[in-house]
């Protein structure tokens, strides 16, 4: 997988993604916004094997890319300049459960961390993309959004007790699917899970 940062500014290009695709694809032509994208390899190979001159893309070709697999949109804190909010975690339909949304997390992440930025958070409302940050590093603050969305950090407490505590704060809602159930209970008493290694 290829992971790079794009529109980090108002002059790069915005990416568009297809909505039948993508959850939140409309979220990613804003302009207030940076993005974090993964492109699949093997689809570059394959264009490089129909076109040997192609170079597989550069930035500035990826506003509209079949390639994108994941993408990310963040912005900095409206009150901290310390502190960059990760948005719109979006995967596309048939890539879901390859981990490549956690791996696109922790390389945004890092990034971020490399230019400046003391602390990355984000905003989840399910029990599924909360344990999928954790393995991107991010530990639960213990803190929620006015839309019982449960805010992630990195760098964070990743201890047993406050992996349990976000899941136990999902556990209470009453709109849960089965699949959720079934998910949280085989979570209860476990420890977070490792961190998956960051792309470079």
């Amino acid at each position: 997988m290829e992971y790079a940062l794009v529109g980090w500014s108002e002059d790069e290009p915005r990416i568009r993604l297809d909505h039948r695709e993508f959850s939140y694809a409309g979220k990613f032509v804003m302009s207030n916004t940076g993005n974090a994208v993964a492109r699949d390899p093997e689809t570059v190979e394959s264009e490089r094997e129909r076109d040997p001159e192609s170079d597989g893309g550069t930035d500035t070709d990826w506003l509209e890319d079949d390639r994108i697999v994941a993408a990310i949109a963040f912005n900095e804190d409206r009150t901290d300049s310390a502190t960059a909010w990760l948005r719109y975690v979006t995967v596309r339909r048939d890539r879901r459960g390859e981990g490549i949304g956690a791996r696109l997390a922790g390389f945004a992440t890092a990034r971020l961390r490399e230019r400046g930025y003391d602390r990355v958070q984000i905003a989840v409302n399910n029990a599924f993309a909360y344990h999928a940050l954790y393995k991107a590093g991010f530990g639960y603050t213990g803190d929620q959004t006015g839309l019982a969305e449960l805010v992630l950090a990195a760098p964070a407490d990743r201890t047993a007790e406050g992996y349990q505590s976000g899941l136990d704060a999902y556990r209470e809602r009453e709109d849960l699917t089965t699949a959720e159930r079934d998910f949280l209970a085989a979570k209860a008493d476990t420890d977070p899970p490792d961190v998956i290694r960051t792309p470079e």
